[in-house]
């Protein structure tokens, strides 16, 4: 199912697009790096992630785009536009946004960081010594691995990499062989850092940085001896990286994927990039060589690649400048000296990430490898990243004789390489490992252990809204329970049963589960709180995802706030839904969370006439997590817990005025900010709270 195929039942008026609503979220990352709450080295590293989240964006969503203008495909949204009228917006706004960023790059951020003692030195304000020094590193450390082109019949322009750093060189006279191409091309290899740091004693300050970029425009005449350069511009392209493989027609997935992983790198171009100094000869050559229009080119005021300046907070040890350090807590329900199985069996146990410690998620998998009473582990891999501890786990269980059971998604974007290597690796020690069903990507986070204790076999399981990897956990707001409940592991080892067999989906007792009952469950809950408003009773609906866009759910929302339900959305990034508008929404209110850490968790509350039911999943309300994913939802039964989940995963972020955004019924976002009101910052809170801050 497509959005395509959807007919929202309200006018395409009550949507709002897609991939401006992802540029709004950018926006909101921007403003990060321009608050001056946030400490200055993590100003810039938010800058850079605005860099890298772009980068994607037209990787996918604008070759997506493009895609369709070039099959002149009539096709529009859900919100009513068709390809051509989304494309000209996101140019407009994107180009918007970009030279705002490189403006506050260059006025703001720079300044205030030399200002510290933290410098990116110019050409033209090298010494001397600097230049010596930055010489016999262009010779020693670039030349040997650098490749001038020279274009001519016999050189034809090269294949360049996605996202990697070039640059044009406009020349003038014949060389050794009497050629006179007026144009070469040098490609920097990713094996040489983009930023260099001079030793203090040499840069004047106590941690000077150079570009890349800079030290070729000063030398690159050493690589054309005897020719004159005119001229010398960085560039970098964007090509088209999603990944396109008909899984029916496919007899191994994981060859076929080896196949195309390496086009990834030569897609479509979809945007080009140059330094605001490129000739216009120049630019329109590169337009011409990557079949690139005007409106693709993005002229910058400094580095094509700032996502490669991601480094330098870390390389500065300046604890002043940076988020204050966090070390992560642990549950009350883990005691030390009981054994992690002996815990769970005591009672489900809730972990709150970042705020508390991925530890015993990685502890649970390390004692299930060894423990002789575990017979069977079976386990869903989405993200866990090229150096994973539960992987070795897994890898070790299965060593240790232990059933071993892996679904890897090979089609996680961006995680193919990786996920091909583990998958690999847990084959040749005797694991299983399947790849889910076929057209179906296996995004559902689960973890299934078998125990033999007295009394027969124990299921033991970790259900999560976020990804197996420790590294994210960090990063991450994501919820995830340790239980034993027996209704809920029954359920659990029927996915799994679904997933690496065949047959039909029977009845779960307490999860919901895409493609089959996730949205159906979710339309009816919002309607159940519609119901209960129109007989006169309470009805609120509290939810929490990285995005809203679904057709249907939307639908139910509004027909819920029609009938007098309270309705708090809490959407990280793209939301398709319009709040506050009279006689649709007025009962609606949509919030985003920016700040430390990304928010990752979702959460879903239904005052279900007082029981109050709460499920974490690991799906948005989204077409491709409904239907064309295998996902999960799980219910919070504990008491305890559910108001856990409720505080720490709404309520807190419903006060939220200091990092809250609300969106309006045009799809705009204000800061919540009240100069009367007692401030709250929800993740500030909960790592006062759950860790130690």
């Amino acid at each position: 199912m497509t959005i395509a195929q959807l007919t929202p039942r309200f006018p395409t008026e009550n949507y709002l697009n897609r991939e401006l609503g992802l540029l709004a979220f950018n926006r909101r990352v921007l403003a990060q790096a321009q608050d001056e709450r946030v400490p200055l080295l993590e100003r810039l590293r938010f800058l850079c992630i605005v860099s890298s989240n772009l980068d994607e964006f037209f990787e996918i969503r604008v070759s997506g785009l493009k895609e369709q203008l070039r099959a002149r495909s009539s096709a529009v949204t859900t919100d009513g536009k068709t390809a051509q009228e989304a494309f000209r917006q996101v140019s407009t706004e994107a180009h918007a946004m970009v030279a705002e960023q490189y403006q506050h790059l260059n006025e703001i951020i720079l300044p205030m960081l030399a200002e510290q003692g933290i410098r990116f030195l110019r050409r033209s304000t090298w010494t001397e010594a600097q230049r010596e020094w930055i010489r016999n590193y262009f010779h020693r450390e670039m030349v040997p691995v650098l490749t001038p082109i020279g274009l001519d019949p016999s050189h034809p322009f090269p294949r360049v990499l996605n996202k990697s750093l070039n640059f044009a060189v406009e020349l003038e006279g014949k060389d050794a062989f009497g050629r006179s191409s007026n144009i070469a091309i040098v490609q920097a290899p990713r094996v040489l850092p983009r930023v260099i740091q001079l030793p203090e004693d040499l840069s004047g300050c106590a941690h000077g940085f150079v570009f890349l970029s800079s030290i070729l425009h000063e030398f690159v005449d050493e690589l054309f001896t005897g020719m004159t350069v005119l001229g010398c511009y960085q560039f970098r392209v964007t090509r088209n990286s999603d990944l396109f493989v008909d899984e029916e027609e496919v007899t191994n997935l994981r060859t076929k994927l080896q196949g195309e992983l390496p086009q990834r790198h030569f897609g479509n171009a979809v945007r080009l990039e140059v330094a605001n100094n490129c000739s216009q000869a120049i630019t329109e050559f590169l337009l011409a060589q990557f079949e690139l229009k005007e409106v693709d080119l993005y002229r910058v005021n400094g580095p094509v690649n700032l996502v490669r300046l991601m480094q330098v907070p870390d390389w500065v040890d300046r604890p002043d400048l940076k988020f204050r350090a966090f070390a992560p807590g642990l549950p009350k329900g883990l005691t030390k000296g009981v054994g992690i199985f002996d815990s769970i069996r005591q009672g489900d146990i809730l972990i709150h990430h970042p705020y508390q410690s991925f530890a015993p998620v990685i502890e649970l998998l390390s004692q299930a490898a060894t423990d002789p009473a575990v017979v069977a582990i079976k386990m869903t891999v989405y993200r866990t990243g090229t150096d994973s501890v539960l992987m070795e786990s897994l890898i070790r269980a299965a060593q240790n004789g232990k059933e071993v059971t892996v679904v890897v998604e090979l089609m996680a974007r961006f995680d193919e390489e990786a996920n091909i290597s583990w998958a690999t690796k847990l084959e040749q020690v005797g694991a299983h490992v399947v790849y889910g069903v076929v057209g179906y990507k296996t995004h559902a986070k689960a973890l299934l252990i078998v125990r033999r204790e007295e009394g027969g076999l124990k299921r033991y399981a970790h259900l999560g809204t976020g990804n197996y990897h420790p590294r994210t956990a960090r990063l991450y707001t994501d919820f995830g329970l340790l239980t034993a409940n027996e209704e809920v592991t029954h359920d659990v080892a029927e996915v799994f049963k679904q997933l690496t067999g065949l047959g039909k989906a029977r009845t779960l007792k307490q999860l919901w589960q895409a493609p089959f009952t996730l949205q159906p469950n979710v339309v009816i809950a919002i309607q159940a709180e519609a119901e209960a408003a129109k007989a006169g009773r309470k009805g609120r609906v509290v939810a929490k995802m990285n995005s809203l866009l679904e057709p249907e759910v939307i639908d139910a929302l509004y027909q819920a706030s029609q009938a007098g339900v309270e309705i708090d959305l809490i959407v990280r990034g793209v939301c398709a839904l319009r709040p506050g508008v009279p006689g649709l929404s007025e009962n609606i209110r949509v919030r985003s969370i920016i700040g430390r850490f990304l928010e990752h968790h979702r959460i879903f509350y239904f005052h279900a006439d007082g029981k109050e039911q709460v499920y974490l999943s690991s799906a948005d309300w989204m077409e491709r997590n409904f239907f064309k994913r295998i996902e999960l939802a799980f219910p919070i039964l504990d008491p305890k817990l559910k108001k856990r989940v409720i505080n720490e995963g709404l309520k807190f972020y419903l006060a939220d005025n200091q990092q809250g955004w609300d969106m309006n019924s045009q799809g705009q976002y204000q800061r919540r900010r009240s100069a009367r009101a007692k401030p709250h910052s929800a993740q500030s809170e909960l790592m006062l709270t759950l860790g130690n801050l």
